[in-house]
């Protein structure tokens, strides 16, 4: 008699011993008790299972829910907001607008450029590129659905604290509103450097370390390195607004009437305002001569010079407000304009030529699955025509954030600041798309490094010696001797092999992809099915384009091995 010690009691007595599983004569009864049994359990367990899935509601019911639950939570916060203002002052209202603007709005912009950074990855996701692979990310890199949840958290977060500030300082609890944009700040923080294995360690991690390497140039600059520290530069007005807001708080000077003088320690006319607009400029000209450090490649260094021209638009415009008005007027006035033009026709020229490679018009982003949408960007002119002229405009326009003479109308800086942002977000499609042509291009000659050119000598024609072969190249030599002798064995091909040869064209061995070819017809035309696994440097079988190059092998090489 079988008996499970999982099925026992605590007494050692059978579970089951009532069922007459242990009288004489039953043992034939004893085989079906257990499948009886288990099986109404496994009866019990689906039917609980399938209980449970009913009782869950639909996701298309959750997704409207939340959609609701977003759109209720939108409206009472604009509601809420609008009174507080109304209940205000007129006299003082432009005042409390603008120091509440002053606090969230950077944070406004940072969640910005999150949702941006979410679609990025989510066009990544969608095309031939292997971004990455151009980040060197590991597996565990968070997602444009995980970037999204973020957002959307920041997106509740922030304009939540700001309308309990409005809420709290119109209706007289001054110390309570003051201590909003306080706890929110803190908060950000503490997240950011949580030491803890939650709210995305790992990603949090790399992003801190990318910032301690722009910050202190040390070691070689990599790709994920300058591509943030070019992102920065598009938001130095962000960290401007955050420095003078962090400035109040220490100062205690939040929900005050003391901020209002221009001149004070935190007013528009601080020295600070130009050491912080200067920073992310000063990093990535650093970053510069560090790569000429390392490669000494020229070019480098004039991009070094494209971010050293907007040094002098910053500390020009700043000179306004320690200078008497005669000399900005006729000296200094000037220079800030022509330093003004010098750095926007520099950087637009640098982007369109050098950061997009758009000398000759190429398609982008080929998406693995086209749909409508991608038909209209993929292959279309105007697109190119489109962000070179948006690129030129903005480029000129944003001149206007660095100065500081001219950020008198918060409304209109925090909207140039994010047009700006939406200029670095269609940028950092083209330069992405512009450093994966060049891994791809620097992969493919890697396989064609390794093969020795057919008229290569072996032996040196002055003394006879042999040569010295690299390891490479010998492998291939005693290959090639094997696949000889492989085929001298088995007498050539069969019957079946020249008919399957007969017909197909000789391809040459390093084949240049033409217009409209694709990896099935050229494995059709030259009789190498195998294209993908002789060609390690193709991650998507639809990751080729006019000019791309192969490595065809011959079917003759393919069949005398097999």
């Amino acid at each position: 008699m079988f008996e499970s010690h999982h099925l026992r009691k605590p007494t050692g007595k059978s579970a089951f011993s009532g069922l007459g599983a242990g009288e004489p004569g039953n043992s034939g009864q004893e085989s079906y008790v257990f499948p009886m049994v288990l099986g109404d359990m496994k009866g019990t367990t689906n039917s609980l299972t399938h209980t449970a899935a009913a009782m869950m509601p639909s996701p298309i019911f959750i997704r409207r829910f939340q959609v609701t639950l977003f759109l209720v939570w939108g409206f009472s916060c604009c509601k809420i907001g609008w009174d507080s203002v109304m209940r205000m002052n007129s006299d003082l209202r432009d005042l409390f607008l603008y120091e509440a603007f002053l606090y969230y709005n950077p944070l406004l912009l940072v969640t910005m450029m999150v949702w941006l950074w979410g679609v990025c990855l989510w066009v990544f996701s969608q095309s031939t590129i292997s971004y990455v692979k151009i980040f060197d990310i590991d597996q565990n890199h968070l997602t444009h659905r995980e970037i999204w949840k973020c957002s959307t958290w920041l997106t509740i977060i922030v304009p939540t604290s700001m309308t309990a500030y409005l809420y709290l300082y119109s209706h007289g609890e001054v110390s309570l509103a003051a201590s909003q944009p306080v706890i929110l700040y803190i908060a950000f923080a503490l997240v950011l450097v949580f030491p803890f294995d939650i709210f995305y360690l790992s990603s949090r991690y790399f992003f801190l370390k990318t910032l301690w390497r722009i910050a202190f140039p040390l070691q070689p600059i990599s790709f994920p390195d300058f591509f943030l520290a070019d992102i920065l530069t598009s938001m130095a007005k962000v960290f401007s607004d955050l420095e003078r807001s962090v400035c109040r708080m220490l100062h205690n000077q939040v929900a005050t009437i003391a901020w209002f003088e221009a001149d004070s320690i935190c007013g528009s006319h601080s020295v600070a305002i130009p050491l912080v607009l200067v920073i992310p400029y000063i990093w990535r000209l650093m970053q510069c001569l560090r790569q000429y450090k390392d490669t000494k490649e020229k070019t480098t260094l004039f991009n070094a010079l494209k971010y050293s021209t907007a040094v002098p638009v910053i500390f020009l415009s700043a000179l306004k407000y320690h200078v008497l008005p005669d000399r900005w007027t006729y000296v200094y006035h000037p220079l800030w304009l022509i330093s003004s033009f010098v750095n926007s026709l520099y950087s637009f020229y640098w982007d369109v030529t050098r950061d997009w490679d758009l000398s000759v018009f190429t398609r982008i982003f080929k998406f693995n699955k086209p749909t409508w949408w991608s038909d209209l960007l993929y292959g279309q002119k105007w697109v190119y025509y489109w962000v070179i002229g948006s690129n030129l405009i903005l480029r000129c326009t944003w001149t206007y954030k660095l100065s500081a003479h001219l950020r008198h109308n918060y409304l209109t800086v925090f909207t140039i600041t994010a047009l700006e942002m939406l200029r670095r977000f269609q940028w950092i499609f083209f330069r992405v798309e512009n450093e994966w042509n060049k891994i791809s291009k620097s992969s493919i000659q890697l396989p064609m490094t390794d093969i020795p050119n057919e008229d290569e000598k072996l032996v040196d024609s002055s003394d006879h010696t042999p040569r010295k072969l690299h390891g490479a190249a010998l492998s291939w030599l005693l290959l090639n001797c094997f696949k000889e002798a492989c085929t001298i064995t088995n007498g050539g091909y069969d019957d079946e092999d020249r008919n399957n040869v007969k017909g197909m064209v000789l391809c040459d061995e390093i084949y240049v992809v033409g217009e409209g070819e694709t990896l099935y017809t050229i494995g059709d035309k030259c009789g190498d099915p195998f294209i993908v696994e002789h060609n390690p440097h193709i991650h998507v079988p639809d990751d080729v384009f006019p000019a791309f190059v192969l490595k065809i092998s011959s079917p003759n090489s393919r069949k005398s091995l097999s």
